[in-house]
């Protein structure tokens, strides 16, 4: 069928000037109950946006947001510059083709080969399946995983199962990723395998991307460390250069009830006066 007018603008690359994504005074309620209120940032074009804050305080539900998987009860979003909630369904789901989902617990389907769940997308765009094979391995390489490709997801750990969710969702090469707590779960030595490989992402392929995170310090290895192509592992940001030791890139959003405590930088964080933030940091 061939595109509408309105379907290539969707797919057009984003504007480097335009946020990749833009929430302005959104707010979701669950059963009458406030779950975000009022919630306003942008995230540009490269940036990593980290989210802390409690269990319950909406991250979740913010980056299902910015998936159109919700709409605001109130407010804007606009994802590459579109506001996904005046877009017909099959405008959402192609946008949907330039963003990839890393879910909590890894959401794999355990009837299927980590190969087709890693390609599960390239086949619903009927992708010639020795092109799909192709991207399959080059996708299992970059988490270090080629040779589980014909296992299924019962025969993986617990940290092998992100590294095959985190395969899936670049295997499009995608302008955007949401990283919902991907180390949830996880023992301290697999969580710091699983950020080298966000901060892999981030630093080989300059996505954006948005990352909910339970462990602070997740956030601050993002935050303070960079991925070395030559020597294929991470490797903190020197302190007397010219970055000071921080990733400028990388900025945090803090909730807490559903209200923005905080938005800014690594260094405006740890820097902070304000007593809430002091106390969830200690």
């Amino acid at each position: 069928m061939p595109e509408t007018s309105s379907d290539a603008a969707v797919l057009d690359p984003p504007d480097l000037k335009t946020p990749v994504v833009e929430f302005e005074d959104v707010s979701f309620y669950f059963e009458g109950k406030p779950v975000l209120q009022n919630i306003s940032f942008a995230v540009e074009r490269g940036q990593t946006l980290i989210l802390l804050g409690p269990a319950g305080c909406g991250k979740s539900v913010l980056l299902k947001l910015a998936n159109g998987l919700l709409k605001p009860d109130e407010g804007h979003i606009r994802v590459f510059g579109e506001e996904m909630a005046r877009m017909r369904r099959r405008e959402v789901y192609a946008l949907r083709g330039r963003i990839g989902m890393v879910f909590q617990e890894s959401a794999l389907f355990d009837s299927m080969t980590v190969e087709d769940n890693v390609a599960y997308r390239l086949h619903e765009e009927r992708m010639p399946e020795a092109e799909a094979h192709a991207r399959v391995v080059e996708a299992l390489k970059f988490v270090e995983l080629e040779d589980a490709i014909q296992k299924f997801p019962s025969e993986l750990s617990g940290g092998m199962r992100r590294r095959v969710s985190i395969a899936r969702a670049i295997i499009s090469n995608p302008d955007l990723i949401l990283y919902d707590s991907p180390t949830g779960g996880l023992d301290p030595i697999t969580s710091t395998t699983i950020i080298e490989l966000v901060m892999k992402q981030r630093d080989v392929s300059h996505t954006t991307s948005l990352v909910v995170t339970h462990r602070l310090q997740d956030a601050f290895i993002l935050a303070t460390h960079r991925f070395d192509p030559a020597i294929g592992a991470m490797k903190p940001i020197p302190k007397d250069g010219p970055d000071g030791g921080i990733d400028a890139g990388t900025k945090f959003l803090m909730l807490n009830e559903g209200k923005i405590v905080f938005h800014g930088t690594t260094e405006d964080l740890v820097h902070s006066d304000d007593p809430w933030i002091k106390r969830y940091l200690e």
